[in-house]
């Protein structure tokens, strides 16, 4: 008999900054960031803060249609390479699609002031989308065998054997002298078949969602939002950067 209950982790500890620690810098674009941009701007970002010449930053924002992939993906997995512009990163992970109504966050974090643990990290980084998700009253969940978070879609029946699952938020990092960058993307309303051309994150059987597709009709404003105030409780308080 297969076993249909699926393997939840653990909730993490928070990943607070030792005290003393200067306040996290919360940025946010309103218009469209290239990627090549945005890719340069946090690297730059992390080198600073790794130096200590820059605080902690998060930086919000949404990206042109494009599909990037991380030290994992397989060439396999990139299924309509033609549709949209594919860029080769160095964060952990595999092929992603990031576009118009996604709101990407990446996340910039000295974790010498924190914890030297990835996992520890990772599941914070979950958790946060979680908190967040549950301001709009969506149940969304960790797992122990797959990175992201997860929404049941029991009213689409059974996959391999299990209630169907869906994807409503990706996690892609990068450590470089155990400064963080990249972070997460959460589907707010994109069009859920630009998924269509990729394997996502690699993982075969299970779907995308957003919050428009499981009817919460909110505004990015609204999810920036609820994405500071599940910040402050998992790693602190951020401040507006100038």
């Amino acid at each position: 008999m297969v076993n249909e209950t699926p393997r939840l982790a653990a909730l993490p500890e928070a990943f607070l900054p030792r005290a003393g620690s200067p306040l996290v810098a919360w940025r946010i674009s309103d218009e469209p960031v290239a990627y090549a941009a945005a890719l340069a701007w946090m690297e730059a970002r992390a080198e600073r803060i790794g130096r200590g010449q820059a605080p902690e930053c998060v930086w919000l924002l949404e990206h042109p249609a494009l599909y990037s992939a991380g030290t994992s993906a397989r060439d396999a997995d990139l299924v309509a390479p033609a549709r949209f512009p594919v860029y080769r990163t160095g964060r952990g992970g595999q092929y992603t699609y990031h576009g118009p109504g996604q709101r990407v966050a990446y996340v910039m974090l000295d974790l010498n002031r924190r914890r030297a643990d990835l996992r520890a990290y990772v599941a914070a980084l979950e958790a946060w989308i979680i908190a967040t998700l549950a301001a709009f009253n969506v149940v969304a969940e960790r797992r122990e065998d797959r990175v992201g978070v997860w929404v049941r879609r029991p009213e689409k029946g059974l996959v391999n054997g299990r209630a169907a699952e869906d994807k409503i938020a990706a996690i892609g990092i990068r450590v470089r002298r155990w400064v963080s960058f990249h972070g997460i993307s959460l589907n707010v309303d994109p069009d859920l078949s630009h998924f269509s051309g990729i394997v996502p994150c690699g993982i075969r059987g299970h779907g995308v969602t957003s919050l428009a597709d499981l009817g919460r009709l909110v505004s990015p404003e609204e999810v920036d939002m609820q994405l500071r105030a599940a910040f402050t409780p998992i790693f602190g308080t951020a401040t507006d950067e100038p």
